[in-house]
């Protein structure tokens, strides 16, 4: 590794780890399918780890991260680092092989749930929660990072490994919760875990490691003082460890606030800011104490975003830190997990605006050319500027922004509503439904793939399409659910459908980035005003329409969740580019409206996703994300009903928010943690701050093998019909069924039916008894 004494270091705190070319995911789904050996498995995992040291030491960085592959999901894989195994998977880890184990956890099984999938930090990728409880004990299995770190210094790489900071592991983790008993605290486990740590340092110290990369993303966030309170315990224990690496400590996806003080104060060597997220001036860096003793890892390059940083801007911004903190290495402000692998690959993004792209290759680029800029100079190559993207504009969409009124954003009253839509609709207590997507056949996804290559016909492909959507309406009378989806069968990702047929939009063919296991998105690139050139959805769900007298939803993405999962332009607040999104959203719900289209549902699962991480900001956050989705739902009648899907929080302020969405009916995510959801809606209708129209918290889970029965759905949806009364209640999985299997979600629907039959009986039965006592 590189003296960065002698110049300005440069480095990456993570990098992009399913392949070029989606390897990973390829080589996992064969696996699982029982078609690829597990020793083939684990060798297309090396081949990857082995491709990205090598290629990231030969960019010239000077420090290159190691430990950040993963098979599924690196939070998981830190879990399991130090062997934070929940008690119900214990009974199964000495009858499996430990790649099983591990992949038993992520996924479960019919008979057992796997651990909860939980958003990371308003990226795209999501991770599996560990679980912990009083009975948790810890043990260190360092195998698979030794094994790593040795065939790395065997090419004469020294890597540095990369490993999930203590207090964030313990904070990002489940609780084990007790009816009736307080709730336990995970950092009532530190000084269990601390030793832990100190245990892995001293093997890499004695293998000849020199830095450790320790990532607390938890504290760019709010935290309370306990929690502060624990990070500093922490850190001055693990910086007094007798025998370790220097120890950088990263604060990836913000500010690192109150957290940077008390590790300026410690003897932690390095610190790693996110300077890309939060850019500090060195003002402010410069009254930290102790500050200028410490390494700084300066994050000016985004791992979150995909445009060029402005190299003079930036170097200057750099010189002014470095002159503050001398001790300097440039870094992006994350990993790079969160952007695709390469813009080069990209042969039909508009010229212009694939100039000042900068995928995972180019961002480590930057990076590199930075450092030298910052020892050197600027170099010869220096002179031309980048070419500035062309925003582009256009004068009809900035009109007619300008032109909304809050009339736009506000419709009849809910109680008006609420009984022109029953008298329209006509549906029972406790109806059932599901939220979107269903499986997608191979043969399908293959016709996607041969229409846009030219090797199918657009008329075959419908057909197709048509045929598909057919047999889900059929299925989904045969499960007796009383109101329909399309399937969405026609949709690739929710996110991309919408992004390639609205202008102001750019999508890639090969940037994928990972989601969670094998899940891989291509999120679009906003580079201009957002419009809807035609209509995008009405046609499929009206031929859905015609083969039903059930009423089938239209389903369209809001516009907040359609900004959180893509690349946003730079150049305008992200409230304008919200309401030019949910002005184009609006067209498509009045023109399903127009089709017949009874109930319409606006996805809006990144409304709580996209809330600032500290208070300041999230008011104003609020008020538009709510009076963008007011925008894109407020221009249909009393008698359609509008629902929207959301992420569920149990902050106030966005319960608040979320019930001024104004929606008729809100799907909650909640099923593995229903028992707190419903605990807070009950607590949120006493306290005057619940979700007051209907609601329907998921109690099938879309992304499990496990096939829940009919009783354990009664017991769910009978908890919730006590806390926010029958007569709102929806039964409902918790997400779209995209990713399951017709053998898995068939049954769980038959169960879901019949549990909300026999809770809709036992409702109209207490509705008898009572009218018949008065």
């Amino acid at each position: 590794m590189v003296n960065v004494t002698d110049g300005f270091g440069s480095s990456v705190l993570g990098y992009p780890r399913v392949g070029p070319h989606r390897e990973l995911k390829r080589a996992l789904e064969a696996y699982w399918r029982g078609s690829l050996e597990r020793e083939e498995l684990l060798a297309v995992g090396r081949d990857i780890q082995e491709r990205q040291f090598n290629e990231l030491a030969a960019t010239g960085l000077t420090q290159v991260p190691g430990n950040t592959f993963s098979f599924y999901d690196h939070v998981l894989d830190n879990a399991l680092l130090f062997g934070a195994v929940p008690s119900r998977f214990a009974e199964y880890q000495e009858g499996l092989d430990p790649l099983d184990f591990y992949f038993l956890m992520a996924r479960g099984n019919p008979d057992l749930p796997p651990l909860e999938l939980v958003r990371f930090f308003g990226t795209n990728y999501h991770y599996r929660q560990p679980e912990l409880d009083a009975d948790t004990t810890f043990s260190l299995h360092p195998e698979a990072l030794l094994d790593e770190w040795d065939r790395a210094m065997e090419r004469g790489i020294e890597l540095r490994p990369v490993v999930l900071g203590p207090v964030s592991l313990l904070l990002l983790s489940k609780a084990g919760h007790v009816p009736g008993e307080a709730e336990f605290d995970t950092l009532s486990l530190l000084d269990q875990l601390l030793p832990f740590y100190e245990e892995l340092f001293e093997l890499l110290a004695k293998r000849g490691s020199t830095c450790v990369q320790l990532d607390e993303p938890c504290f760019t966030g709010e935290r309370s003082p306990a929690e502060l309170a624990a990070f500093e315990k922490a850190y001055q224990t693990l910086s007094k460890a007798p025998l370790r690496p220097r120890i950088l400590v990263t604060g990836q996806y913000g500010d690192f606030g109150e957290a940077l003080r008390i590790l300026a104060a410690s003897n932690v060597e390095a610190i790693g800011l996110d300077l890309s997220a939060y850019r500090m001036t060195p003002e402010e860096l410069a009254a930290i104490p102790g500050i200028k003793r410490k390494r700084i890892y300066a994050g000016v390059i985004s791992g979150t975003n995909v445009w060029r940083a402005d190299r003079y801007v930036t170097l200057n911004y750099l010189n002014s830190i470095a002159e503050v903190c001398p001790d300097l290495v440039v870094s992006t402000g994350t990993t790079l997990l969160h952007v695709p692998y390469d813009v080069l690959a990209e042969y039909d993004i508009e010229g212009n605006v694939a100039d000042r792209l900068a995928f995972a290759k180019q961002k480590v680029g930057e990076v590199v050319s930075l450092a030298k800029a910052l020892t050197e100079g600027p170099s010869e190559n220096w002179r031309k500027r980048p070419t500035e993207v062309h925003f582009k504009q256009k004068h009809a969409v900035r009109q007619r922004v300008y032109a909304v009124t809050p009339d736009m954003r506000e419709r009849e009253p809910y109680v008006v509503r609420r009984a022109a839509q029953q008298e329209r609709l006509n549906l029972p207590v406790v109806p059932a439904t599901t939220l979107g997507s269903f499986p997608q056949s191979g043969k399908l996804r293959q016709a996607r793939h041969e229409v846009a290559s030219g090797r199918l016909s657009e008329q075959d492909y419908r057909k197709l399409v048509e045929a598909e959507i057919e047999a889900t309406i059929r299925l989904q009378e045969d499960i007796g659910l009383d109101v329909f989806v399309h399937g969405e069968h026609e949709r690739n990702d929710m996110i991309q459908y919408f992004a390639e047929q609205l202008d102001g939009f750019a999508t890639t063919r090969f940037g994928w980035v990972q989601v969670y296991g094998s899940r891989c998105v291509r999120p679009p690139v906003v580079y201009g005003d957002v419009s809807r050139p035609a209509p995008m959805s009405v046609e499929w769900t009206s031929y859905a329409q015609s083969l039903t007298d059930r009423p089938v939803k239209g389903m369209v993405t809001g516009p907040v969740t359609m900004l959180a999962r893509s690349f946003v332009r730079q150049d305008q607040p992200l409230y304008e580019t919200a309401d030019q999104v949910a002005l184009a959203i609006r067209d498509e719900v009045v023109d399903l409206e127009k089709a017949g289209i009874a109930i319409i549902q606006v996805d809006e699962p990144a409304i709580r996703e996209l809330l600032p991480s500290r208070p300041h900001g999230r008011e104003e956050y609020l008020r538009w994300a709510v009076a963008a989705f007011k925008l894109a739902t407020s221009g249909v009648r009393a008698d359609t009903q509008i629902h929207t899907h959301i992420g569920y929080s149990g902050r106030t302020e966005v319960v608040d928010a979320i019930d001024q969405l104004d929606a008729d009916v809100t799907a909650i995510v909640a099923t593995r943690s229903i028992e707190w959801v419903i605990e807070a809606l009950t607590e949120d209708v006493a306290s005057g701050h619940g979700l007051s129209h209907g609601v329907g918290p998921g109690v099938y889970e879309s992304r499990s093998a496990r096939i829940p029965d009919i009783d354990e759905f009664d017991e769910l949806l009978t908890q919730a019909a006590n806390a926010v009364t029958p007569q709102r209640l929806w039964a409902n999985p918790d997400g779209g069924l995209k990713t399951r299997h017709y053998w898995q979600l068939e049954p769980s629907l038959r169960n879901m039916v019949a549990a909300a039959r026999r809770v809709r009986r036992r409702a109209l039965a207490a509705e008898a008894e009572a009218a018949s006592a008065e």
